[in-house]
């Protein structure tokens, strides 16, 4: 009984990794908010009744897009950030997990526009995406932070002349990364600060780039985003 459990569980997975390589080969035809969960049966060849036995709705596959791509992501950056052997030069780590967001992002640009792109009409993202969408900044927060710890960016810990304190504002995000890291955040609102100013940045370069608004001012898109988040790196103190 065990033995026939595992075939059909193994038997399922490969049908649901089937019809989720279909949906993203139609994602790149039509687009997210045109995804038809009848034209992704035909497309393996299979009855549209029976893919609702794995996916109950259009949102519901929807999701198992969004939360594959950011995973990938996810594991995309932190591969190339754990690669790097010297654990104390956080200039390279930063370098590294950025590097490895573009690469992702310029390699599979439907995926990318799914999950920063325009918002799909009538989908709302549930809390199951969260923390998939979360492996990069994480990965980043881990890498201020450690450099913070052996004496790197003290000044980027305090507000600048004129600035509020930020814990209001960032609390929700030092909770949810203290949930997930063993970083501790509790000293460190204003660095939290900054790194999320930084995420937005660094992704608001990513979709200039693949969204077209750099055609006319930038023509060597590589360079620039890597001009930008050493850039990025120096406003927290890693340069």
């Amino acid at each position: 009984m065990v033995a026939a459990r595992t075939a059909r569980e193994r038997a399922r997975a490969e049908i649901t990794a089937e019809i989720l390589a279909a949906a993203r080969v139609q994602l790149g035809e039509v687009g997210p908010s045109q995804l038809s969960l009848r034209a992704v049966a035909r497309e393996v060849g299979m009855v549209s009744s029976a893919v609702y036995r794995y996916y109950a709705s259009r949102d519901e596959l929807l999701t198992a897009l969004i939360i594959a791509a950011y995973d990938e992501l996810g594991a995309a950056a932190e591969a190339a950030e754990e690669a790097v052997e010297d654990r104390t030069d956080h200039v390279a780590r930063w370098m590294a997990t950025c590097r490895a967001t573009r690469e992702w992002a310029v390699s599979h640009p439907h995926d990318y526009a799914l999950i920063y792109g325009s918002p799909v009409p009538g989908y709302a993202a549930p809390q199951d995406t969260v923390m998939p969408a979360t492996r990069v900044i994480v990965r980043l927060v881990e890498i201020i932070v450690a450099a913070h710890g052996s004496g790197g960016p003290t000044d980027t810990a305090r507000p600048p002349a004129g600035a509020a304190d930020p814990s209001d504002v960032v609390a929700d995000a030092m909770a949810f990364i203290a949930e997930r890291s063993a970083v501790d955040l509790e000293a460190l609102p204003e660095l939290v600060m900054r790194t999320l100013m930084v995420w937005s940045a660094i992704f608001g370069t990513l979709s200039f780039e693949l969204f077209g608004h750099l055609k006319g001012s930038v023509s060597d898109y590589e360079g620039y985003f890597d001009q930008t988040v050493l850039r990025l790196a120096g406003d927290l103190g890693l340069a």
